[in-house]
């Protein structure tokens, strides 16, 4: 058998390292991690809620998307319809009881490709008041790149599914109004490192203003 030259052997090398780099973590941002849920009212309507204010991580694999994974949390007083009433409705007993689960979470288990570009769906567990079910997300990577404001690696992501409510204990007025729930959801997220420090940064120029400013 011919021997490989040092050549042959490095490009082995570093093809292997490559193929077994870690994907790089990505962080959540707050403010940009938000969705709306609409469901069917008696027919007549389908009212919307939005959520906001989600955390969570990205670990992004820009070579072999297939191997990311994310896990997400979302604060469910942030659940807002712009119906006061209605507000106090679903977070009483009759739906989300957010005294005892005041959080949902995603989490991934697997990814695979679908048809169209930047198409995928990703399969997780989702645990919403209290109960754990299997869900796949259909997902769009919307762009993948530097953000000309913040100078961050960032990654922004669309996603929609379909929950049944009465899958986790929230099937209250069933059939009148409907088991479905459209689900979409939004998040941006930013390389990790680099945003822990521009965090850190901006709370720093926050302090030194604060200092600045002359006692009256």
């Amino acid at each position: 058998m011919p021997r490989s030259s040092p050549a042959v052997l490095l490009a082995c090398l570093v093809v292997s390292a490559e193929a077994c780099a870690a994907p790089t973590a990505y962080t959540l941002e707050p403010n940009y991690t938000q969705g709306v849920f609409q469901w069917d009212h008696l027919g007549f309507s389908t009212p919307t809620a939005q959520f906001s204010q989600g955390t969570g991580t990205l670990d992004f694999d820009a070579g072999d998307v297939t191997r990311s994974s994310v896990q997400v949390t979302i604060p469910i007083a942030s659940v807002h319809t712009g119906v006061a009433a209605l507000d106090e409705h679903l977070a009483s007993e009759d739906f989300f009881e957010i005294d005892m689960y005041p959080t949902a979470t995603f989490t991934s288990r697997s990814i695979e490709r679908a048809t169209g570009a930047n198409r995928l769906v990703v399969h997780g567990e989702l645990t919403l008041h209290g109960i754990t079910r299997p869900v796949a997300l259909d997902v769009t990577i919307l762009k993948i790149g530097v953000n000309p404001r913040s100078s961050l690696a960032t990654v922004g992501i669309d996603a929609v599914t379909v929950l049944r409510r009465s899958e986790f204990g929230l099937g209250k007025y069933i059939p009148q109004v409907g088991d479905e729930v459209q689900v979409h959801l939004i998040s941006q997220a930013v390389e990790a490192k680099t945003y822990a420090a521009h965090l850190k940064a901006e709370a720093e120029r926050e302090a030194a203003a604060a200092h600045s400013v002359p006692k009256q």
